[in-house]
Order: C-alpha cells, then sequence, then structure tokens
C-alpha cells in the first residue's frame, strides 16, 4: 500500500514540476505584446493565429490575446475606413467636376464600389466594438 502512495505521490511531483500550457506560450505573448506596441497590427494577428494553433490549452493567453486581436482588428479596420474615405471624398469631387459622360459614368461607378466598401468597413468596426463590450 505505501508502495502505490509513494509512486502516486512521485508521479504528482513529476507533473506539477512541468511548466504550464501558459508558461509556454509566454514568449509567443511577449513577441505578440511586443508586435502590438510596434503598431504591426497584421504581424500581430499571424502571431496570434500561432499562438492559437500551437498552443490550444494555454487558456490564459488565449484571452489576453483576443483582448489584443480586437484591438488590432479595429486599428486595421479604422485605417482601412480612413484610406478609403479619403478615396471616396476624392472621387465625388472628380464625379461633380467631370463633364464628359463617359468619365463621369466610370467615376461614378467607383465612387459606388467606394461607398459600399466603406459602409462595409463601418459595419465590421461596428462589431468589433459590440464583441469588446461582450
Amino acid at each position: 500500500m505505501n508502495r502505490y502512495i509513494a509512486l502516486v505521490f512521485t508521479f504528482v511531483c513529476v507533473v506539477s514540476c512541468q511548466p504550464s500550457a501558459d508558461d509556454k506560450a509566454a514568449s509567443q505573448m511577449r513577441l505578440i505584446d511586443s508586435l502590438y506596441q510596434n503598431h504591426d497590427y497584421v504581424a500581430t494577428l499571424h502571431a496570434i493565429a500561432n499562438l492559437r494553433a500551437s498552443h490550444p490549452k494555454a487558456v490564459k493567453s488565449r484571452r489576453r490575446a483576443l483582448k489584443i486581436w480586437q484591438d488590432a482588428s479595429l486599428k486595421i479596420a479604422q485605417a482601412d475606413i480612413a484610406r478609403t474615405d479619403l478615396a471616396l471624398q476624392a472621387t465625388k469631387r472628380a464625379f461633380e467636376s467631370e463633364h464628359d459622360i463617359g468619365r463621369r459614368n466610370r467615376l461614378g461607378v467607383k465612387v459606388d464600389s467606394l461607398q459600399v466598401r466603406y459602409d462595409a468597413l463601418c459595419g465590421t468596426v461596428r462589431v468589433i466594438h459590440r464583441r469588446q463590450k461582450e
């Protein structure tokens, strides 16, 4: 009987000395934090995807990475909205000043396309904000 207790005790000691999944994921989390602080949001998203694939049991790290994922996605979407809005405003001005029917029609199609893109990106930002509140 003492043998079994000693064996179980030894097993528990060996298992408890191994690093946890979050400890193993710590180096990747440092990389993710560094990329995010350097405003390299696309690389941050790729690093988080790698963390999810390589450390599926690192729950605390994955929770923290989810917050960073949402923030990085929001920053990317907001920058894309700003670029799209600038292009949309410039195209609208060109559309209003164009007198040639053919060019005006092409600019109208471009305005419509940019407007759809702008609306979709705004929807993405709304979804991210809603998920951040959860």
